[in-house]
């Protein structure tokens, strides 16, 4: 029976978004023609985002196209400062008990919504109370977890009610959490954490507009053209948000995104093409930035059905198979690290784990995959038969083609690509008989190691390949109940080694963050998380 969702969850549809926005001729952004006739009187920032956005609902947002928007639409008790620090956001400050299991926040009496309503504590009641509910089965609800009861709900052996978070008046919340998360404060600016209103979509003047509490407000959503954001006059930090209006246009193409920014189009690129170096050394040598951040790119192996699910063996051959020394040279020139491992280097009190076979020559990998490949059954004469999934991209088409060839030249296996368009391949991906490999990649939402593994439990909804191993699970249990750091580390380091040791999924490469960024932007700053909040920036209305 397909389940009903409150209104606040339902997905915001583009399509909806701009047939109720957009108009002929003048629409309601001041637009004539695609220009703003305002645009010459305000600082407008033009932000390539890689793909549309799936949605921009908190409760519902998986993908970093949606959670980079999102960032500048909401605000959540803490946010971020430019290199990644945490710093106050709804909630001036906040105290933590001795035990570091309580906290109280006091919400700003200053936090208001883009409709000028004050943000009030029961407004991340009701969220976060909706969002662990298994009956909205929201796909971020699992970053809620440390909070106290909050397993026990998503479990559905308690009501969501009994969520360990209170509101003792408008401007104090109370919450309580099952061990002390030292991350805590840092999880508070994920989207998943965001307050609602009750109502996300209201009707004002026959036009469909999504209220909102960050530095921005939504004014347009043009599918496959534009998202617009003005600055939110009712902010409480307003005073330091320099850029007045961003505009996001979602380009699944890096190429032609690449093209966007060198005929001036784009101040921003969400990434930057490989094929595109030689003339950004030449011509942009000072715009290109590269930084190292915490994030994987991997292939989920399909364990619900099929051939991978029960042959292990198998799954090691393909992982073995891969050469990804070979796939660095050639096709990952920006610096990413081969990933041998879950867990990316740098991860807060953790040391990343690997594949015993990581420093043994290549040849011997390969004949040793091939061994293991015949153990389970196949041959060149009996090829394996694969679907790999992936969304549409030139990079990420170029990798798929690279390893089906690896795998082809090492084992056999015969390979079919399936390339969807992003929204498609959303979901595309839940379809577990359409496809044997998954391509995926996940960033961090916090710098703990729990936020990789925790993809890989069994009841997690980022668990893709639908990887089961008791021990992994109630590791990660122990671990999540062990105050002492040390401990903890030793606990979370084994159940990398369990899960890696299983291969539900083959990691490739750890992430690094490529942009291109226009030398009229001021205040774009790396960080480990990866995240550029358009409240940082400020732009010259200069011409380069």
């Amino acid at each position: 029976m397909k389940t009903l969702l409150p209104s606040w969850v339902l997905t915001i549809s583009a399509g909806l978004l701009a047939v109720a926005i957009s108009g002929c001729g003048q629409d309601p952004s001041g637009q004539i023609n695609g220009t703003s006739n305002l645009e010459a009187h305000k600082k407008v920032l033009h932000r390539g985002s890689g793909g549309e956005p799936g949605t921009l609902n908190p409760a519902l947002a998986v993908d970093t196209f949606s959670f980079e928007i999102l960032r500048d639409l909401f605000e959540g008790l803490t946010s971020e400062a430019a290199d990644g620090t945490i710093t106050p956001g709804v909630a001036s400050s906040w105290i933590v008990s001795n035990s570091g299991k309580r906290y109280e926040f006091a919400i700003r009496p200053d936090a208001k919504w883009s409709d000028g309503e004050p943000v009030r504590a029961r407004d991340f009641v009701r969220a976060w109370q909706e969002i662990v509910d298994p009956i909205n089965a929201s796909p971020v609800a699992d970053i809620l977890r440390p909070i106290q009861f909050a397993p026990e709900i998503l479990e559905g052996s308690m009501p969501p009610q009994q969520l360990g978070v209170r509101a003792l008046n408008d401007t104090t919340l109370i919450v309580e959490l099952n061990q002390p998360t030292p991350y805590f404060p840092q999880l508070l600016s994920h989207s998943a954490t965001f307050p609602t209103r009750g109502s996300q979509l209201v009707t004002k003047q026959g036009a469909t507009a999504l209220i909102s509490n960050g530095p921005y407000s939504l004014s347009l959503w043009r599918p496959g053209g534009e998202i617009r954001l003005e600055k939110n006059k009712f902010y409480w930090g307003g005073t330091s948000v320099k850029i007045d209006t961003v505009v996001y246009s979602p380009i699944a193409n890096e190429d032609s995104e690449f093209n966007l920014y060198r005929s001036g189009e784009l101040d921003i690129t969400a990434s930057v093409p490989p094929t595109a170096l030689p003339i950004i050394n030449r011509d942009f040598p000072t715009e290109l930035h590269i930084a190292p951040f915490l994030g994987v790119y991997y292939y989920a192996l399909n364990l619900h059905s099929g051939p991978l699910r029960t042959s292990a063996k198998l799954r090691q051959a393909l992982s073995m198979a891969i050469d990804r020394e070979t796939l660095k040279s050639s096709l990952l020139p920006f610096g990413q690290a081969p990933a041998y491992g879950f867990v990316p280097p740098g991860t807060w009190n953790f040391g990343s784990q690997s594949w015993n076979w990581k420093e043994k020559p290549t040849e011997v990998r390969h004949q040793f995959a091939r061994d293991l490949y015949a153990e389970a059954g196949y041959s060149q004469s009996h090829p394996l038969h694969l679907r790999l999934l992936f969304n549409t991209s030139p990079s990420i088409k170029r990798m798929a083609v690279a390893v089906a060839a690896m795998w082809k030249q090492c084992l056999g296996v015969e390979t079919e690509l399936i390339d969807h368009e992003y929204r498609v391949f959303l979901d595309s991906r839940k379809a577990v008989d359409q496809w044997d490999v998954l391509r995926l990649g996940w960033t961090a939402d916090f710098n703990d190691a729990t936020n990789f593994l925790d993809t890989l439990r069994k009841s997690s909804p980022n668990n893709d390949s639908g990887y089961q191993n008791p021990e992994f699970d109630s590791v990660m249990n122990l671990a999540a109940q062990t105050i002492d750091t040390a401990k903890r580390k030793s606990l979370l380091e084994y159940a990398e080694r369990i899960a890696i040791g299983d291969y539900p999924v083959i990691p490739i490469y750890f992430y690094t963050s490529k942009r291109l960024i226009s030398s009229r932007v001021r205040g774009a700053t790396s960080n480990s998380l990866n995240r550029l909040y358009s409240k940082h920036l400020d732009i010259s209305r200069e011409s380069n």
